[in-house]
């Protein structure tokens, strides 16, 4: 499942061209992470949801949340946002 912008249930995403969409399957690295900037929180879900598949619209929402609401202010990159999330999830 592709989980898109119009799965989102937050509206207040920067939508900047800055960060160009990239595969799902290029891995998250250092580069910084904006948990404002949607195109970043999109290519955040969908690796997780290639990584799990079958995850489903409900899932990817809750991820979002997960990162719009609880992730820590001292992760910055990609990487680290990733890992925190991917600790988080698995008590869902």
């Amino acid at each position: 499942m592709l989980f898109l912008k119009e799965h989102l249930i937050n509206d207040h995403y920067n939508w900047s061209t800055e960060t160009s969409r990239r595969a799902v399957a290029d891995s998250p690295n250092r580069r910084f992470f904006d948990r404002l900037n949607g195109n970043q929180i999109l290519y955040l879900i969908n690796f997780y949801c290639y990584l799990i598949d079958n995850l489903t619209i409900a899932d990817g929402q809750r991820i979002e949340n997960l990162i719009v609401k609880e992730l820590p202010a001292e992760l910055k990159s990609e990487i680290a946002a990733f890992n925190w999330l991917r600790e988080q999830y698995l008590y869902y």
